[in-house]
């Protein structure tokens, strides 16, 4: 019975991940074929030939070098500021003391279950009366840090102990010094999680971009995709060509540090 339920549960996932991956394939493979075929019922599954030439044309109708960088740019920006500030600040919460901190920690629990759609339009209104839309700022200001992983990651920290910062402390080093010798190395699994998911999470964006850049050259590349199938009209494998521009790279990012991910999550909560 025991071998009956693990082939049932073995083939029910074998399903569930052919469902996922499919559409990811089927995307890639497209956007190597011919109009005709890519438009084709029933749907051509592999193409006759690779039409690489489908790639240079998108590169020919829109500035995806452009997006690229622009979506490169934001990304690592707002990644290495969202760890900084994020890793400075669970080490705040989490070995110094000082006034109104568990008021600090449930204010900061209070706005986790905040919609961040239901503040963007505030975001929005700021970031317009200074003067920033059309800019890189404008893109990059409001995503510096993120509360949900400061909680995280002070959560993490909270594993690691006391007698690290207190030894580090009567050796005369300053709390920057711990920070960078002793907590960063210590924490580099969680550190890694924080970028990669920011990271993600950034190159994904869509909806803030769209609200506060109008402009071609501070477009995204999620926006570039969106208003390149709009200007394309009918050219589906064209569109299946800049679809996986959009995708691969992240993806590629995201095999090569998914271990690292998983031991961060893992071992958060963990005492050490």
């Amino acid at each position: 019975m025991k071998k009956v339920v693990t082939g049932l549960s073995l083939l029910f996932i074998g399903i569930l991940g052919i469902v996922t991956i499919f559409p990811f394939i089927y995307m890639i493979l497209a956007g190597l074929m011919t109009y005709s075929e890519a438009t084709s019922i029933p749907p051509t599954l592999l193409p006759t030939s690779f039409q690489w030439g489908n790639y240079t044309e998108v590169f020919a109708k829109a500035p995806f070098l452009r997006y690229f960088f622009n979506t490169v740019f934001v990304s690592l920006v707002t990644t290495i500021a969202t760890v900084i500030t994020s890793v400075l600040a669970a080490f705040a919460l989490t070995s110094l003391e000082f006034r109104f901190k568990k008021l600090i920690i449930g204010i900061m629990i209070s706005l986790l279950m905040v919609p961040y759609e239901s503040i963007i339009f505030t975001n929005y209104n700021t970031i317009s009366r200074m003067g920033l839309l059309n800019s890189y700022s404008a893109l990059i200001i409001p995503f510096l840090t993120s509360i949900f992983y400061i909680y995280y990651l002070n959560g993490y920290l909270k594993s690691i102990s006391s007698t690290f910062y207190k030894a580090a402390k009567i050796d005369g080093a300053s709390d920057l010094e711990y920070i960078w010798k002793i907590l960063v190395p210590m924490s580099k699994p969680a550190l890694v999680t924080v970028g990669i998911l920011t990271f993600i999470s950034s190159w994904n964006s869509f909806l803030w971009p769209l609200l506060v850049t109008n402009e071609k050259k501070f477009r995204l590349l999620n926006n570039g995709l969106a208003a390149f199938t709009s200007e394309s009209g009918s050219d589906v494998h064209l569109q299946m060509a800049a679809a996986t521009l959009t995708v691969i790279p992240i993806l590629i990012i995201y095999l090569i540090f998914r271990k690292e991910i998983i031991r961060g999550v893992a071992k958060n909560g963990i005492k050490g």
